[in-house]
């Protein structure tokens, strides 16, 4: 594995950066507390804020985060090894949301839709891929990333399509008026930096989806940016686009993190538009090592088009959500034989980071054999009655 200096999970200029997220705190707490980064040290500013989605719609958050006077919880140093340990000690970091729906967008990249197509096609078996590949890129013909989703010029490719048997259900939500928008977990599901992400033990084709994620207020608006794992069963997909929810909502198949980092003066939504998300697999039973990139100007659609598409008098979120963008890489290196493409191996590490955001690092495992999710709703409701002394 390759050494990783702590700083590296940080922002390059973490100094000026407004940085929250959660910890697990054990006893006398024993339950999820909401952070801040404050010149290196962790400071818990529960006291604050109940909930992350309470801060994130708060509209004074970045005054009360820069004037709360919380209990130190120690360097971030020591916070990042603890949630690098096995097992973890506490406190060690959580997803950085908590009751916030969890979305996720959907071929929103050139790269994505033919891979989406090429799933489709080959019907999960990823030993049809490479030819598939060469024939829908042959059919598809031209650059797809230079067409405007809903255009006249998409329009017309879809028709010349449909009139040649070539129209695909991936191609109309990749180059169609609407965007591919699911629910990609749910509240208080996800995991965060330094946990194992988790693959359905049926599928035999998988990979790691690098995204930004957007932190949305319960009016709309985005107020910040974070890391995610949108782990992908392409397998399972493929065989059908029905089956999305469980190629894409298992025990641990959702990482966000490390931290959220709140627009301010020095990181906003453009910032996200301009960000290269950098992607490093590394297996510790073969010594294979995969990198690559996706760059958030060759999206197909605005992220704040994908925010409008998800919320507004169609869909309300009181509690807000988190977004994720889609991603443009889905690897295709042969890891076990010619032509057989990528796929995961148990034990694997994932690194996906950007110079704005930090870095998010998560080991690969098996649904069914991480630890179940326990903590709901219910739970940290009954936590933060104890913890605030609220009785009803």
């Amino acid at each position: 594995m390759q050494a990783i200096l702590p700083s590296f999970y940080l922002p390059e200029d973490y100094q000026n950066a407004l940085l929250v997220g959660r910890v697990w705190r054990d006893a006398p707490h024993n339950g999820p507390a909401i952070v801040a980064l404050k010149q290196g040290v962790v400071v818990d500013i529960s006291s604050y804020f109940l909930t992350m989605a309470d801060l994130i719609d708060h509209p004074e958050a970045a005054k009360l985060i820069n004037e709360a006077k919380g209990e130190s919880l120690g360097s971030i140093e020591s916070l990042f090894e603890n949630s690098l340990a096995e097992p973890r000690r506490s406190p060690y970091l959580l997803a950085p949301c908590d009751v916030q729906a969890v979305k996720a967008c959907g071929v929103t990249f050139a790269v994505s839709l033919l891979e989406r197509v090429i799933e489709e096609q080959a019907g999960g078996d990823i030993t049809r891929a490479n030819a598939l590949r060469e024939e829908i890129q042959s059919l598809i013909g031209g650059d797809l990333s230079r067409i405007q989703p809903g255009s006249k010029e998409a329009l017309a490719l879809k028709a010349e399509l449909q009139e040649r048997g070539a129209w695909s259900q991936y191609m109309e939500v990749g180059i169609g008026v609407d965007a591919e928008v699911f629910s990609k977990a749910q509240p208080l599901s996800s995991v965060g930096f330094g946990s194992r992400v988790g693959l359905h033990s049926s599928s035999k084709w998988n990979n790691p989806e690098p995204e930004i994620v957007l932190a949305v207020d319960a009016g709309g608006i985005p107020r910040g940016a974070t890391l995610g794992n949108d782990v992908n069963l392409r397998d399972i997909e493929g065989r059908s686009a029905l089956l999305l929810g469980k190629a894409k909502d298992n025990n641990a198949s959702c990482a966000i993190g490390p931290f959220i980092r709140l627009f301010d003066k020095s990181f906003d939504l453009d910032s996200v538009r301009q960000a290269q998300v950098f992607l490093r697999i590394e297996g510790t039973d073969d010594n294979f090592v995969l990198e690559g990139s996706s760059d958030m100007r060759e999206i197909s659609r605005d992220p704040l088009d994908l925010v409008q598409q998800t919320c507004g008098a169609h869909h309300q979120y009181p509690d807000g959500f988190m977004l994720f963008l889609g991603t443009m890489f889905s690897p295709i290196q042969d890891r076990d034989g010619a032509d057989q493409g990528f796929t995961h191996h148990i034990g694997d590490r994932v690194t996906i980071h950007t110079s704005s955001l930090g870095a998010l690092i998560n080991s690969v495992g098996l649904s069914d054999q991480l630890p179940p999710w326990k903590y709901g709703i219910r739970e940290l409701y009954k936590h933060l009655l104890e913890r605030h002394q609220i009785t009803v």
